[in-house]
Formats: structure tokens, sequence, C-alpha cells
């Protein structure tokens, strides 16, 4: 099966790349059994999709066009499902298929705008030298060295860092990375980005209240918050410019946070919903609706395949 997941893999480096970057990723988090390689920690929710009266104008998909339901998990980055949510340097994470059947979409979300590689080699060759030594732990002056060598690829922890730590999954911004070509109803096609802002603002916590969490914090509030009623987003698209960066996920686009962007529409969180529902499963990068296509960087087409790949893994750890 794995053989003719590879098929699919048009534009990769080598058609073992996928494998590998699984293999290192869980090796970098201990090799847990039955857990996605990355994202491990996570729980399971479903919600509702509202669109704007705009909506049509940047996408002609009926995963953003029409109301719908959604499916979606809330997760903390990094193969190690114990990880603390105090974890200040862990990526926070979104996933979210909205509609149902040939009108279903899933996008992914993290709250960085860039990720930590602009090619499938340099992904693999920055898991590789984070792998532990013989001692258990990886060799810093390697590290150091790769970073030199590469120092885009700080470019997301660096923004991470910059941050104060998350108090809630819902007071998030999250970014979909990749630039997607979008198709509106008028035929007319660009690229943009999603970024996905919470309706209520941030929530951040200072250094002295991320003292005073406990392990499991970010999920026990937001139990409480969908309870609440409280647990909305805008889904936005950014719009492009001549000569934005399409292939580069670690470069942003010129003036990122002051585009012009367009409000596709308004994601409601109604309730947790069993793990089983997200576990059984993968959020497909492929899965876009008529309207959206794929984007065109090596990395998407990368993640198309590492996906399958990482759920066969941990069905058969």
């Amino acid at each position: 099966m794995v053989t003719l997941l590879l098929g699919l893999g048009a534009g990769l480096a080598h058609a073992s790349d996928p494998e590998a970057i699984v293999d290192v990723l869980k090796v970098n988090a201990g090799n847990p059994k039955g857990v996605r390689a990355s994202f491990a920690k996570g729980q399971c929710v479903v919600g509702n999709y509202l669109p704007s009266k705009n909506a049509a104008s940047v996408t002609k998909s009926a995963s953003f066009s029409k109301p719908g339901k959604l499916l979606g998990r809330f997760s903390i980055g990094g193969g190690n499902p114990k990880v603390t949510d105090t974890n200040k340097t862990a990526l926070r994470g979104f996933s979210m298929k909205l509609g149902e059947g040939a009108n279903s979409t899933d996008i992914l979300f993290e709250n960085a705008p860039v990720h930590f590689a602009k090619s499938t080699a340099q992904m693999l060759a920055f898991l590789k030298v984070r792998s532990p030594g013989p001692d258990g732990k990886p060799d810093a002056e390697k590290i150091k060295a790769f970073s030199s060598e590469n120092p885009e690829t700080l470019n997301q922890a660096k923004y991470v860092a910059s941050k104060p730590l998350p108090g809630s999954f819902a007071g998030v911004t999250y970014w979909g990375v990749h630039s997607f070509p979008a198709v509106n109803a008028k035929g007319k096609q660009r690229f943009i980005k999603f970024k996905v802002v919470p309706v209520n603002g941030d929530v951040n916590l200072s250094e002295e209240e991320a003292k005073t969490k406990p392990d499991g914090f970010l999920f026990q509030e937001m139990n409480a918050r969908i309870a609440s009623g409280d647990m909305k987003f805008k889904v936005l698209a950014l719009l492009d410019h001549p000569g934005d960066p399409t292939m580069d996920l670690t470069m942003r686009w010129p003036d990122e946070d002051n585009r012009e962007s367009v409000e596709l529409g308004t994601v409601n969180i109604t309730a947790l919903s069993e793990n089983a529902s997200c576990d059984e499963t993968i959020f497909v990068p492929g899965n876009l609706a008529a309207g959206i296509g794929e984007p065109p960087d090596e990395l998407f087409a990368l993640r198309k395949v590492a996906y399958p790949i990482s759920l066969i893994r941990r069905k058969t750890d």
C-alpha cells in the first residue's frame, strides 16, 4: 500500500523521502506507538461553517461559499503525545474538514506563517541533525552548523519564540502556510493564503501565568470554552500580489500582516468529538473541492504522501 501511495508524490526529490521523514519524526519523538508522527497530542471537535457574502469573490469552492459541517482537530506540535501544554516552542495546530463528499476540503493550519524548510531534502536534513545520538541527545554543534548554513530553517522557531504562550486554542491565530490557487465564481484565478483569526482576539499568558498552568490546561480550557459557546474564528483569504513567493514556505509574503484580505466565513466549534472520528483517518492535504487548487510547492506534494504513510504506521505499530 505504501508503494501505491508513493506514486502520488510527483515532484518529490526521491520516492523514499516521505517514508524517511516519517521515520525520523518518530525517532526524534522517542518512537511512541499508535500516534501521529507530528502533532500527536490533540482533540477532535465538531462545528459548523457559515460563509460570508464575499466568499464567492475569492473561490467558487462549495466548501467555503456554502454553509456546512466542520470536523476539526486542535493539537500541539511534535510526535510526543505527552508534550506539556506549557511548552512554548511547540506549535499549536488546527486541522479542519469543511463540507461533505465531493464538496469537502481539508486545510491544515499552525500558529506560525512559515514552515521550517523550503524543500523535502532540507526538511529531512533538518530533522536528521536533531536526531538523538548515542547519549540520547542531539549534537548541539551539528545543529548550530546546519542552522548557520540554512538560516531560513530558523524562521519558524524565531516567529514562535517572539510570541507569548497561547492561553487557549480559541485565542490563537492560525496560518495555512501554503499558497493556494483559488478560482472565483467568475472564473478568475489568483493565489491566496488561508488565515484563521479568533473572533474574540488572541489569548496569551505571561511567564508568571504560565507557571501556574497544569500540563493539559489547553484541552481543559477548550472544553469549558466550547460549553460557553465561545469558540469562533474568522476564515480569511490573504490576496496575492505579483512576485509573491509561492514555492518557498520559509518566506512570508511581503507585508503579509497588512495584506488585503477577504473574509470567507465564520467557523463555530460547537462540541468535542470522540478522537476516533479523527484518528481513524487523516485530514488529507490533497482533498480540495473545486475552486481551490493544490499549492505548487514541493512540501505540499510531500504532505500528500507522508500523511497516509503516517496513518498506516500508527495503525500497524
